[in-house]
């Protein structure tokens, strides 16, 4: 399976999507640290078919109100940085704020104050740059590491802007042509997004940040215009560490011994080693498992719906007191 996706695929008449959900149902079935307990699923069906479906946005991207070429290119360029979660543990955060809603809301702000948010001043982000606007500072290696490559997305991203697309966010969109998974081949084409891991003989596809700017264009743009998707619900879940952990905490995933001890203990997990790639997998596969036995309860969602909801669960302190999985990447 790859990106672009096989000739047997286009033949088939399979999505990249399609691909996505295949590989990962496959790396669940060879799974060896990590499994879905299916009586534990089934009982937190019931838990989530007996809320309500919706629920309040706890993202600050999502309630930016302004401009819409301004909106549109803040909504791209801030899921170009949505990574980071293994480095975030040493990152200076906001009162109260996890790492990643401490570093939304340092753009959003810096997108209201009038910073250009445009291509040139893309190309023109260092690691520097990149601290001064999320407070952080550059004499800790470590978030100088996380610093370099937040300028580098951004560069990348400011630049294939340029190059092809006008340097205009709108012309981007344009070519997406009202399609999710063309918006996710054309974010692919940038080095950091290219979020495919080998397992065994198999390749995983997950494409977590470029899934998740088609799902927040949406949002952002009420599912009109810039966020006028009409494949969106075919999105997967936007595999990363936090939606995978809820998960766990529920019982609905369980690891193998070794692994709960590397996880519990806080230890850094090697990005695309096979532990690490089982917990993105077979978390989307559980998600999937999750909306065809919610369907079955007569509570129809998707696959994004659901990250939403469970990526939300996952600010509560109970969720947020227990140690997730942690690696370091461009990917989530």
């Amino acid at each position: 399976m790859s990106m672009d996706g096989s000739a047997g695929a286009r033949r088939s008449g399979r999505s990249l999507f399609d691909e996505i959900r295949a590989a990962a149902a496959e790396v669940t079935r060879r799974a060896r640290d990590v499994r879905i307990d299916e009586a534990r699923l089934e009982s937190f069906t019931d838990v989530l078919a007996a809320e309500p479906a919706d629920y309040a946005d706890l993202d600050p991207m999502h309630d930016f109100v302004g401009e819409q070429g301004r909106a549109l290119a803040f909504t791209i360029a801030l899921d170009a940085i949505n990574f980071g979660s293994g480095w975030f543990p040493v990152l200076r955060k906001r009162a109260g704020l996890s790492g990643y809603r401490s570093i939304a809301t340092a753009c959003r702000e810096s997108v209201l104050a009038g910073d250009p948010w445009d291509g040139a001043w893309l190309r023109s982000a260092t690691p520097e740059t990149m601290a001064r606007l999320l407070g952080q500072t550059l004499a800790d290696p470590e978030v100088a590491e996380l610093m370099t490559l937040y300028a580098q997305a951004w560069r990348e991203l400011g630049e294939w802007l340029g190059l092809h697309y006008a340097d205009r966010f709108e012309v981007l969109i344009r070519a997406a042509d009202r399609s999710a998974e063309r918006l996710v081949r054309l974010l692919a084409e940038l080095p950091l997004y290219r979020d495919v891991a080998r397992y065994d003989d198999l390749e995983m596809p997950f494409y977590k940040r470029a899934q998740i700017t088609a799902a927040d264009l949406a949002r952002v743009f009420a599912g009109e215009g810039p966020g006028a998707f009409d494949d969106l619900d075919a999105l997967t879940l936007f595999a990363d560490n936090l939606v995978p952990h809820v998960l766990r905490c529920h019982g609905v995933l369980a690891y193998s011994d070794a692994l709960a001890a590397r996880v519990d203990s806080e230890a850094l997990l090697v990005v695309g080693s096979p532990p690490e790639v089982e917990i993105r997998a077979v978390a989307l596969e559980a998600v999937e498992r999750l909306v065809r036995s919610l369907a079955a309860r007569g509570r129809r969602t998707t696959a994004h719906a659901l990250d939403g909801r469970l990526w939300n669960a996952g600010q509560a302190a109970s969720i947020k007191a227990r140690p997730r999985h942690r690696a370091r990447c461009s990917y989530y």
